[in-house]
């Protein structure tokens, strides 16, 4: 499985840089992100781990997953996190005619009340990132750090350094509360909390008017 741990600044800033890769270094700030959920146990262990470290964090949720597990979704919000549209059922944007693609974020919107949007895969058109930042105000988000989380081929130490080794202020890092991040995601979620807390960073959301 081939992917790029840390994104080329040359990526974030001259080939796509109408979207979010990273926010300013201002002070030392990270920016936890959640794709895939809400699950009905690996969501609330997430949010049972932020909440040990006042850490705040963003949840890149699937329409039909809040659907699902409306209760879980509302406790993301009451606990002071904020939600991203992920599509109603994580289209690839690059494979998706623009109707069937728009279809399905404006589905997840009835669920999903955000102006964030981070693409299934990281696939997008520019076309589908123009209409939707031009014509529905949405901000279109990707990172700068990818856990591994989701790769079978690594092991949890690996995607713990990962996230470790990659991270500075103003990071935007990928976790995902899905089954097949599961075992690779509570291993190095509870480290990662507790180390870079420990070297003074703090944990905050993301917000559409900062992005």
């Amino acid at each position: 499985m081939k992917y790029l741990v840390k994104t080329p600044g040359i990526v974030q800033r001259w080939i796509y840089p109408a979207y979010t890769w990273q926010l300013p270094a201002e002070g030392k700030k990270l920016y936890l992100t959640f794709d895939d959920g809400p699950h009905p146990s690996i969501t609330p262990f997430v949010l049972d781990e932020l909440k040990k470290y006042n850490a705040k964090a963003t949840f890149f949720c699937i329409g039909k997953n809040v659907e699902k597990h409306p209760e879980i979704y509302k406790r993301m919000i009451m606990e002071g996190h904020t939600a991203g549209n992920h599509t109603y059922d994580h289209v690839n944007g690059w494979h998706t005619a623009d109707r069937v693609y728009f279809n399905s974020i404006e589905r997840a919107a009835r669920f999903i009340d955000s102006r964030l949007f981070r693409p299934p895969y990281g696939r997008i058109t520019r076309f589908q990132a123009a209409q939707l930042q031009k014509q529905l105000d949405y901000k279109v988000i990707m990172w700068t750090v990818l856990s591994g989380d989701f790769d079978p081929d690594i092991t949890p130490e690996q995607c713990l350094k990962n996230v470790l080794k990659n991270s500075a202020s103003g990071s935007i890092i990928v976790f995902h509360d899905s089954e097949k991040a599961n075992e690779k995601l509570k291993f190095a979620l509870p480290e990662v909390l507790k180390q870079l807390t420990n070297e003074g960073f703090v944990f905050e959301k993301l917000a559409a008017d900062s992005c």
